[in-house]
């Protein structure tokens, strides 16, 4: 009997979550890490959908900044936290670039994380410096063929989106250009403003209010369709780059383990918290489309980018400095 016993008391603890102990759950704060430093435009959302969570939830949810080597220190750390639904990852399209450029990463983007929620997703944004003297995105790839090799680009770093969105141009357009990386998009759009640098594929909200003033020119949009912020700017497609399609996104993660139970009602709940004006309005002002979908939907998105980034970078040949 006390065989028995013993037998069914490690099935019971060995179970899945149900759906009860999820409605339970959780019982102590949240995590919710940011691979990113503190007062960017990723950070401002992150903490707005902090700020919801904890409010449904009752519990509150912690922000922790960890920057550095493209999100690869945050991520190695969430990978090898606790799969109990306490820690979460904040991310973006970065996390996927990054893995895609550098090999022997310490963590699996596809195993070692389950996909929580996508919230939305914004195009980049073509910009030129003033003293490049061009006002469309078929003026910028006629001096680059004219002048073989005199064209340059900034990134926030080795691996981002702006990274590889500008060699994905390189490439369907036969024009080769130089890559410049910063150490953030800060300095980077501070060079690309004084003339030092020329080409940027910017995120919206760190180019937004540099547009707005007159201090970079706006050539394209990366997305398939015009941007509603600027419904006159034409898609790189339509200035004749043909099948350039590229966004940027934001999405929530876990350690892979996290019982599914927690996942889904993680899911439900960050959806609300996106859906409400703070996140929303927030997320539509920085040219970006709000979006709710499934934990499968989310991870579906991640190997399609994982693949397709990887191709990119196959056919260029780039190979960063291995990661954490």
């Amino acid at each position: 009997m006390m065989k028995i016993l013993i037998a069914l008391l490690a099935g019971w603890l060995c179970a899945p979550y149900s759906p009860v102990l999820a409605q339970e759950w959780p019982t102590r704060p949240i995590t919710l890490v940011v691979p990113f430093a503190p007062g960017g435009g990723t950070d401002s959302i992150a903490r707005d959908i902090a700020r919801g969570l904890a409010d449904k939830l009752r519990q509150p949810v912690v922000v922790d900044n960890r920057g550095g080597d493209g999100g690869a220190i945050a991520a190695a750390a969430v990978a090898r936290a606790p799969a109990d639904g306490l820690t979460l990852m904040f991310v973006t399209s970065t996390f996927v670039t990054h893995a895609a450029a550098t090999p022997d990463l310490k963590y699996d983007v596809q195993k070692d994380f389950a996909p929580i929620a996508l919230l939305g997703r914004g195009p980049l944004l073509v910009v030129a410096a003033r003293s490049l003297e061009v006002k469309t995105l078929q003026q910028l790839i006629a001096l680059g063929r004219q002048k073989p090799g005199s064209l340059n680009y900034c990134s926030a770093g080795n691996g981002s989106i702006n990274h590889l969105a500008g060699e994905m141009f390189s490439q369907k357009t036969a024009m080769p250009m130089t890559h410049v990386p910063y150490r953030g998009s800060g300095p980077a759009t501070l060079d690309l403003i004084a003339g030092r640098v020329q080409v940027f594929f910017a995120t919206v909200p760190t180019i937004l209010p540099h547009v707005k003033e007159g201090r970079v020119e706006l050539l394209a949009v990366t997305s398939r369709t015009r941007s509603t912020l600027f419904p006159d700017v034409p898609t790189v497609i339509e200035s004749g780059v043909a099948g350039f399609d590229v966004s940027t996104w934001w999405g929530i993660v876990a350690p892979a383990g996290t019982p599914s139970a927690i996942v889904e009602r993680l899911n439900a709940l960050i959806g609300e918290v996106a859906a409400a004006p703070a996140v929303r309005n927030r997320l539509i002002n920085e040219g970006a489309t709000p979006y709710r979908g499934s934990p499968i939907d989310f991870r579906n998105t991640l190997a399609a980018e994982l693949d397709g980034w990887r191709a990119v970078i196959k056919s260029s040949g780039i190979k960063l400095e291995k990661g954490n």
